[in-house]
């Protein structure tokens, strides 16, 4: 199963183009300290930067989260196996929190073996089953680093274009292949955090609008406070780690979806309580990020015949075709409000726009706070968006810059229903109440 991602040369509104040439297809483990029983080698990957004037190839490099890592104590005794912490190494205490995250190493990656993560050129592949048995890896997440391979690459992306190839026609409905960008710290929180000595290199410092719990190292320390086991390798601690988030692609051949969230913090933001938002308090829209985010998807949208396999549908997923994410702002310029995002796919050399779609009393085709906020009032939904700071907000964001991340996963929570379907079993339980 693949996605392939390659540049093209398009420069539209007068914006900057940023490029870059990828492919994924679909296919856990941790520290603080770097690790000296398995070295790093990291998958070596192009992108390429361009204006009207051409485009510049540039070297960069794939790391993959240290949430897949392997985590010992530096002479080989876990520190973590299944989903359980080393109740010895990393008690779940506050003390054992810092004591953990003090003496616990990250080790390297064997990226393709281990983990199916392989690169060639300007393609990367995210395998996402890899390996049999009790020892399968599932899923991955990876980042791009810049030329130092100490550092993310960072993009700045108001008032340019961001373009990718796209092939998900092996993709299918259940699984999300994921390219988005999070405001992670450059250095994976290295220098701020004097226990994390791994940093981007080891891909330290995750964040994303859901300000997820099951971070196994964040700020330096061990996540072990109130940690409960929530598959066979994952669980989930006392803190989350919270950030902005921008979906540019989650899909797979059945569905997609490109969503803008904010959040009212900057940078990657330790959550306990009410700031991370968790469903299971009841406080979802009293955290620092909106969760839910402004999507524009097709298919939710009322449009059924835009996106999917085959000759019926207006853009066939079962073949590849690029996609073009622009941001514009309001003057045009790089310091001009961010007011919209918009998208384009060429297939076949065809450019095909944005679906046009009818919400309430409007018409769109791109995200504007204006979409955004009817878009809200006609699904009944509470429009954390527009309350979180809108599309302004995510302008300032962009200003600071953003972590680019290729994954692919399932969805254990809620089966990635949010994408492909609506969650049956609450329409199923309302229409037993109805009749």
């Amino acid at each position: 199963d693949s996605w392939k991602f390659s540049r093209q040369d398009i420069v539209r509104l007068n914006m900057k183009t940023i490029a870059v040439a990828l492919t994924l297809s679909p296919f856990a483990v941790v520290g603080q300290k770097v690790g000296t029983l398995q070295t790093e080698d990291h998958p070596a990957l192009t992108m390429q930067t361009c204006t009207k004037r051409g485009c510049t190839t540039q070297e960069k490099s794939v790391v993959i989260d240290a949430n897949w890592r392997w985590t010992e104590d530096g002479e080989g005794t876990n520190c973590y196996t299944g989903n359980l912490w080393n109740e010895e190494l990393c008690p779940t205490t506050q003390a054992g929190a810092e004591a953990c995250g003090q003496n616990c190493t990250l080790e390297g990656a064997s990226y393709e073996s281990t983990y199916g993560i392989a690169a060639s050129g300007s393609a990367l592949k995210l395998g996402f089953v890899t390996g049999g048995g009790s020892t399968s890896n599932v899923g991955s997440r990876s980042y791009l680093l810049d030329e130092s391979t100490n550092k993310y690459e960072m993009f700045y992306l108001k008032n340019r274009e961001f373009t990718l190839d796209v092939d998900v026609s092996t993709l299918p409905c259940g699984l999300n292949g994921a390219l988005y960008f999070v405001e992670m710290a450059e250095d994976g929180g290295m220098s701020e955090f004097e226990n994390n000595n791994a940093g981007a290199a080891y891909g330290t410092g995750y964040c994303d609008a859901q300000c997820p719990h099951d971070i196994k190292y964040m700020n330096g320390e061990a996540n072990v406070i109130d940690w409960v086991p929530t598959s066979a390798n994952s669980g989930t601690g006392h803190y989350g780690s919270c950030c902005t988030e921008l979906d540019i692609w989650e899909a797979n051949s059945i569905s997609h979806a490109t969503t803008p969230h904010v959040c009212t913090v900057e940078g990657q933001t330790r959550c306990e309580g009410t700031d991370c938002g968790d469903n299971a308090s009841g406080d979802r829209y009293n955290g620092v990020c909106d969760k839910d985010g402004c999507d524009f998807a097709p298919f939710r949208l009322g449009n059924h015949t835009y996106y999917g396999p085959g000759d019926d549908f207006v853009l066939d997923s079962s073949r590849p075709f690029t996609l073009v994410t622009q941001f514009i702002t309001s003057d045009r310029t790089d310091s001009g409000d961010l007011t919209e995002i918009r998208r384009f796919y060429i297939q076949d050399g065809k450019t095909i726009e944005n679906p046009t779609v009818t919400v309430g009393e409007n018409t769109y085709d791109s995200i504007t706070d204006e979409f955004c906020s009817e878009q809200k009032s006609v699904f009944g939904d509470t429009d954390d968006f527009s309350a979180k700071g809108g599309l302004k907000a995510m302008g300032e964001v962009l200003d600071r810059g953003l972590v680019l991340v290729m994954s692919i996963w399932d969805d254990y929570d809620v089966n990635m229903l949010w994408l492909d379907s609506e969650f049956w079993y609450t329409s199923f339980f309302s229409l037993l109440a109805t009749h």
